[in-house]
């Protein structure tokens, strides 16, 4: 191997250790979501949703990866789409059904600011 095939094989391993540095932490930096999803799930707010329902999946991305902090309840086991008596006792009729401190319901997707409103969290102003 010549001195310039070896500096493009070193250039490219480099590229390639780059590539899996960035995938693997993708997603792990702060979300300027943390501190206001944190805040709902301290001030008893949950969501019930599904693993098979669109709008639930569409709510989650609202938050991108701060949804690790909602305090989520899964209300069916996969693969069955059966509601769980958990869901059913709480009233839960539609997915998403977000559940607020004061025992009140709101089925379907909320946007962030009624979220904020109803939970008492105040949104993120920018971006990190």
């Amino acid at each position: 191997m010549n001195s310039s095939s070896k500096y493009l094989y070193a250039a490219a391993t480099l590229v390639a250790i780059g590539l899996v540095a960035f995938a693997a932490t993708k997603g792990t930096a702060p979300s300027s979501y943390d501190d206001f999803a944190r805040c709902i799930t301290q001030n008893s707010v949950k969501m019930y949703g599904t693993w098979w329902c669109g709008h639930c999946r569409g709510q989650k991305d609202m938050f991108g990866s701060s949804f690790q902090y909602i305090n989520y309840v899964e209300c069916s086991d996969i693969p069955s789409r059966d509601m769980k008596q958990e869901c059913k006792d709480v009233g839960v009729e539609g997915y998403p059904t977000w559940q607020f401190a004061d025992g009140s319901l709101a089925p379907g997707e909320q946007s962030l600011e009624t979220l904020s409103q109803r939970s008492g969290c105040e949104l993120p102003t920018q971006d990190l």
